[in-house]
């Protein structure tokens, strides 16, 4: 594969740069000790959908502003067609915008309802659920929560038990969602329900709902981690009346469509940038004064960090592979699976590497007077969830064996 720009690409990546220079708003930038870590939604001290509704004015209003400057390009949902407030580019000038953004280490907008939930609406929504949903997750005004995991539900989820009962032009949704990431922040949520609890095949009684986050009948408890910080939470539905125009696909077909938005989910550039810019300042700060003081090299260490180096360029690889097969108008399927479980076991790997230059060092929590201001240390945690985070290894394994080489289930 050749993954040099055309020169259309080269000059789209020049205005995106320029853009980035000229409008992100300088208030909006973190201060130097702000917590950091390696999830999708935070880059570089951002948290856009926290950020949003932060108590900082200054914060908050970076944000607004961040999002209206994006919006006015289409740049939040860019792939989505222009109707809807998208751009209208094409998957690789799509890819080309959010590499440029992570390197630049400044947000995108709006992820989960622009990445997960807007291509699936595309894909599987009615005309009135386009309208009504899909120009406020591009103007920045409406955020959204995947709620799919349950309590004894997660890698198996097809087993999930919140119901939903029939009641006219209604459904009454009743049980629990958790580990839902950011749900205590959003407007709207993305459920699947049980609707059919009789069904030969258990995913075949699933049915997928958009819920209003305020209806009455639901309660969201935010759920800390093992940094004390608190990314998801838990969601209990009962009595909530949802409409059946809020259903997307058919009843109990909701499976089908709940795969095609975690395969959107799977499929881009992800953490590969923060990835690479993450072992580059390792790199060189071993090389420092400081590092040297602090951190011992050895050579099984350089080559692992070598080891390290090329798998993040295989990871590159991965996603430039899956964005080409989007060009081709082609659903991310198994190859979305590969990106998402190589890069769960490298940002565990990644997170290793870092804590075995530091020794004992890596211990130290509190980032003032720690190595590399404890970057790595924080990782290695962050990195605990990296592997059952949007679907196990083993999920990942089953998808890539059954759908990429028909090996039998």
């Amino acid at each position: 594969m050749n993954w040099d720009d055309t020169p259309e690409q080269a000059a789209f990546r020049e205005e995106v740069r320029a853009f980035i220079q000229d409008n992100f708003p300088a208030e909006y930038r973190p201060a130097d000790d702000e917590e950091q870590s390696l999830e999708p939604e935070d880059v570089a001290g951002y948290n856009w959908p926290v950020d949003r509704v932060a108590d900082d004015p200054e914060r908050r209003e970076g944000a607004r502003a961040w999002a209206a400057a994006l919006a006015e390009r289409g740049w939040i949902a860019p792939h989505w067609p222009e109707e809807f407030g998208g751009a209208g580019l094409s998957a690789l000038e799509e890819f080309v915008l959010h590499e440029e953004m992570m390197r630049a280490r400044v947000p995108t907008v709006n992820g989960i309802g622009a990445f997960l939930l807007g291509p699936t609406l595309l894909v599987h929504g009615t005309d009135e659920q386009k309208a009504a949903h899909l120009p406020p997750i591009a103007k920045g005004e409406a955020t959204w929560a995947q709620g799919f995991s349950e309590p004894g539900s997660g890698s198996d989820l097809a087993s999930l038990r919140t119901r939903a009962v029939r009641d006219g032009d209604e459904y009454v949704v009743d049980g629990q969602k958790v580990w839902t990431s950011l749900g205590q922040y959003a407007d709207w949520l993305f459920v699947l329900v049980r609707t059919d609890p009789d069904a030969e095949k258990p995913h075949r009684g699933i049915t997928f709902l958009l819920i209003e986050a305020d209806a009455p009948g639901v309660t969201i408890r935010p759920i800390e981690d093992l940094r004390g910080s608190a990314p998801f939470c838990e969601i209990f539905f009962e009595g909530v009346r949802v409409p059946v125009a809020n259903r997307v696909g058919d009843e109990n077909r909701g499976w089908y469509v709940a795969m095609s938005a975690l395969g959107f989910e799977r499929a881009g550039i992800g953490a590969t940038i923060k990835y690479e810019q993450a072992l580059a300042e390792l790199v060189t700060y071993l090389r420092s004064p400081d590092g040297r003081r602090h951190a011992r090299v050895t050579p099984a260490l350089r080559r692992e960090i070598a080891r390290r180096r090329t798998e993040i360029r295989v990871l590159y690889n991965l996603a430039r592979y899956t964005v080409s097969r989007q060009a081709e108008g082609a659903e991310p399927d198994f190859e979305a699976s590969i990106n998402q479980l190589f890069g769960a076991e490298l940002h565990q790997r990644l997170a290793r590497t870092g804590a075995r230059a530091f020794g004992r060092s890596a211990a130290l929590w509190q980032r003032d007077g720690a190595p590399l201001d404890a970057v790595f240390t924080h990782m290695r945690r962050d990195s605990v969830a990296s592997t059952f985070l949007g679907g196990t290894t083993e999920i990942q394994r089953n998808v890539i064996a059954t759908r990429g080489l028909s090996l039998p289930r």
